[in-house]
């Protein structure tokens, strides 16, 4: 039987996009609230005997876990031989130890959550500092696809002469990777964070950024602050403003319309959580992950589409 891919609601999109890469059915989910603000969640058709994918991004976790939970579950009650998730954003990675007395490390907690209800997991460059790879985090198979080449292959395309900065010192393995598959220049800069909202960042002094264009890279864009104040330093030395492209638009209240109010030319993200950003598309990445996979047939890889190693 053919597999079947489950999207949540905001998810169908990128499910329409996955489901014939995957040679598989799409059985969108239904997710309905009732007045008191309870889920109740609708698998559509049959999925006994199934292999069930489902697609479900994690820009907001703590309203996505429950649902998420009963849907993994109802499908093993309805029959289905195995349910897998297919995230391409995956929250709680940040918290990767206890950095004050008495929290909470989220990162091992929220993995352990998922493997009880999923056989395995497919993410997109999550966001990874301290921990080497998900095989520390996942008693499940899982799955890391590497964006690079989708990243850089828009940008060789769309931007003349780019030189790509990095703003802080954790984007240097995403900038380093674009910029030898674009074959273009690169630069990271320093962080200096005093607060959720609260940095600085230091300023850049490659001599490329004067005759190229500017094109800021980072994993994720949350509150903005960090690409904004890379817009600030930037100013001095440029002519013309600097293209923004992020792997994750998580973009926190006000953040999208801030960091174009700093003087971004444009911001372009991956699809891996749906915003009107969303210029390029990962689900051919995440469709040869999920094929991969040992349950699914493929090889015993923990990393998928790797190209050039770290620096």
């Amino acid at each position: 039987m053919k597999p079947v891919l489950a999207p949540f609601p905001a998810m169908l999109p990128m499910g329409t996009l996955l489901a014939p890469l995957l040679g598989a059915r799409v059985a969108p989910i239904d997710w309905r609230h009732f007045p008191d603000g309870e889920s109740l969640i609708t698998l559509n058709g049959d999925v006994a005997g199934c292999d069930l994918a489902i697609l479900c991004t994690l820009q907001n976790p703590d309203l996505h876990m429950l649902p998420l939970r009963f849907a993994a579950a109802t499908a093993r009650e309805l029959g289905a031989d195995s349910v897998g998730l297919i995230a391409p954003y995956l929250a709680y990675m940040r918290q990767d130890r206890r950095f004050a007395a008495g929290q909470a490390v989220s990162a091992p907690l929220f993995a352990a959550c998922l493997a009880e209800s999923f056989d395995w997991l497919v993410t997109a460059d999550p966001h990874l500092h301290r921990i080497p790879d998900l095989a520390a985090l996942f008693p499940i198979p899982a799955r890391r696809v590497v964006t690079a080449p989708a990243l850089a292959e828009w940008i060789a395309r769309h931007i003349a002469g780019p030189v790509l900065i990095g703003p802080d010192e954790e984007s240097q393995q995403w900038v380093a990777r674009v910029a030898a598959l674009a074959g273009c220049p690169y630069e990271v800069l320093r962080k200096y964070r005093s607060g959720d909202r609260e940095v600085e960042v230091s300023a850049p002094s490659g001599a490329a950024l004067k005759a190229g264009t500017a094109v800021i890279l980072d994993d994720i864009a949350s509150s903005g602050r960090t690409l904004v104040k890379t817009i600030e330093r930037l100013a001095p030395t440029r002519g013309s403003p600097p293209v923004c492209v992020v792997i994750h638009a998580v973009f926190a209240a006000g953040a999208h319309a801030g960091i174009l109010a700093a003087g971004a030319r444009r911001i372009v993200t991956t699809d891996s959580i749906p915003h009107e950003s969303n210029g390029i598309s990962i689900a051919p990445l995440l469709a040869e992950a999920v094929r991969s996979l040992p349950e699914t047939g493929g090889t015993n890889l923990e990393e998928t589409n790797p190209g050039p190693h770290r620096s």
